[in-house]
């Protein structure tokens, strides 16, 4: 099993941390993993993306051209990452910063409402969990159990008391998340 992941957005809506818990997670699996970030010096309000690869055997490289899954949540990453997705592969993106939905058709493609959802929980720094949590149920790389480890290992101690919204965030997105 392999599995080449981009997430993509904005600086500030938990882009690197997704991908970081993701990491963290397939190595409590045992999992070979490769976590690269990619951002521009204005972090928040520019675009971030990153790469995270999750397999059984070596990784040979970082670098990837083709993705086999995609997790879009704003327009300018669609419009840059849609068209890198392996034919086959997989596309989920947040409708909310969406202004023209995904056109390929070769591609399996759901949608999650994730801002909405986090405006439900009441906190709307949520929203990459919610997201985390829809990519997990549509491609279930890892355990629940090892993403909540991971959630242990990179939230500082001082924001412990979040893991159970942040829980909650992840099975709250697997409820949501739509075939398009």
């Amino acid at each position: 099993m392999k599995q080449e992941i981009i997430i993509a957005g904005f600086g500030g809506q938990g882009v690197l941390s997704m991908g970081k818990i993701l990491a963290y997670s397939a190595l409590f699996e045992g999992k070979e993993v490769t976590w690269m970030p990619a951002y521009g010096p204005e972090q928040r309000g520019g675009t971030a993306n990153v790469t995270v690869i999750v397999s059984d055997e070596r990784i040979s490289s970082p670098i990837l051209s083709e993705f086999d899954v995609a997790v879009i949540l704003n327009q300018p990453s669609l419009d840059k990452f849609e068209s890198s997705i392996k034919p086959g592969g997989t596309l989920i993106y947040d409708p909310n910063g969406i202004s023209e939905p995904p056109k390929r058709k070769d591609i399996t493609i759901y949608h999650i409402d994730a801002i909405g959802a986090a405006t439900e929980l009441d906190n709307i720094k949520a929203f990459n969990m919610i997201v985390l949590g829809g990519l997990l149920k549509v491609c279930p790389v890892v355990s629940d159990e090892n993403v909540q480890k991971a959630l242990r290992k990179t939230l500082p101690q001082r924001h412990h008391n979040l893991i159970p919204l942040n829980e909650e965030a992840l099975r709250r997105g697997k409820e949501i998340v739509e075939l398009d």
